[in-house]
């Protein structure tokens, strides 16, 4: 439990412990600029408050998403640089979480267990098309696993809503006390309600994975943005030197961990993503790993999205590394044509 609370203003809460601060800088009001956690996060006594985009039940995850604007990476390719660069939302505690929690555990149509409380086993349910609800029939592509009554409507689409809260959008790991305390809250509506944390893992210090550990988080997607310090440098803003010794850290604390590394084209590509691999199957190769296509967006909307082939290569080479659990995401993105899906649901079997 979280009994001292460091509500410390104006000072880099990874200075302190010896680290170079994040990229972290946001903007707000009328072009104004600050970093992250002076902006999007405040605090009223002992109590803080994280500037919250949205929270809803997301897709294709089919867990229950809380959008945070802020963030310590700025990443040229970011899917949510309009609330995570941009400050946006609405204030909320860690006992306004709780509440949206006990909300959200009244519509949970799947129970997981802890070991699942991830993004990447969402697909071996549901891949989110409603026609088992819509057309009364099973696409091909149907893991045959869910009744039609378990798939609902949400803003992303249709799927099942599984027992986990997952904070993503931007990411203030580096001030953990937000996110012990609305742990611990969480926690409070039941211990079958997993608590997941999306991250780029620069503020997954030590202490703080140990504080995210005692707090009753459960389970970290980890983003690893790059292989290469200096492409990731570029990419993001800070180095990649912590961040691909978490798979170790993590596991070592019991935490369930999943990874995902997006292909860029001309930025990170099949070479880097198979070092990734490397570093996974030295530590647990039964790690699930994502390989995710990227699509045009932010800084990075003159870069192509990945080709079928070198998403296909990708992933053979992560295979043959010895990493059991592989799957590629954004399938849309690169895969075109009926030959397409039919090699793909070959190549990856149960993970399509």
């Amino acid at each position: 439990m979280v009994k001292e609370v460091d509500t410390s203003q104006g000072t880099c809460r990874l200075r302190e412990q010896g680290f170079e601060s994040g990229s972290c800088i946001v903007v707000y009001e009328d072009e104004r600029t600050d970093r992250a956690c002076q902006v999007t996060l405040r605090w009223e006594g002992n109590v803080p408050f994280r500037l919250i985009r949205s929270a809803h039940l997301s897709r294709p995850e089919h867990y229950f998403s809380i959008y945070q604007s802020g963030c310590n990476f700025s990443c040229k390719k970011c899917h949510s640089w309009y609330f995570t660069r941009y400050a946006s939302g609405e204030w909320m505690s860690p006992k306004n979480i709780r509440a949206l929690a006990r909300d959200y555990a009244k519509t949970i149509t799947y129970w997981e267990p802890r070991e699942r409380a991830t993004s990447f086993h969402a697909h071996d349910l549901c891949l989110s098309c409603g026609l088992c609800v819509t057309e009364k029939v099973r696409s091909p592509y149907c893991p045959g696993v869910l009744e039609p009554d378990q798939v609902i409507s949400s803003p992303q689409g249709w799927g099942p809503a599984r027992n986990i809260i997952g904070f993503t959008g931007g990411d203030l790991a580096c001030q953990p006390e937000f996110y012990c305390l609305a742990s611990e809250e969480i926690k409070r509506e039941g211990e079958d309600l997993w608590v997941l944390f999306e991250t780029n893992g620069y503020g997954l210090t030590l202490e703080n994975l140990d504080r995210f550990k005692v707090s009753g988080i459960d389970a970290f997607w980890l983003d690893i943005k790059a292989h290469d310090d200096a492409v990731h440098r570029k990419l993001t803003g800070c180095s990649n030197e912590r961040i691909l010794k978490l798979p170790y850290e993590m596991k070592k604390r019991g935490f369930v961990l999943e990874v995902l590394s997006l292909f860029i084209p001309g930025w990170v590509e099949a070479d880097q993503i198979e070092k990734i691999a490397w570093i996974l199957v030295k530590v647990d190769p039964q790690i699930p790993f994502t390989i995710l296509a990227f699509f045009p967006e932010y800084q990075l909307r003159e870069v192509p999205a990945p080709s079928f082939e070198q998403m296909v290569e990708a992933y053979t080479r992560v295979k043959e590394t010895g990493v059991n659990q592989v799957r590629l995401g954004n399938i849309g993105i690169f895969a075109r044509t009926a030959e397409q899906f039919e090699v793909l649901k070959n190549l990856l079997g149960s993970r399509f």
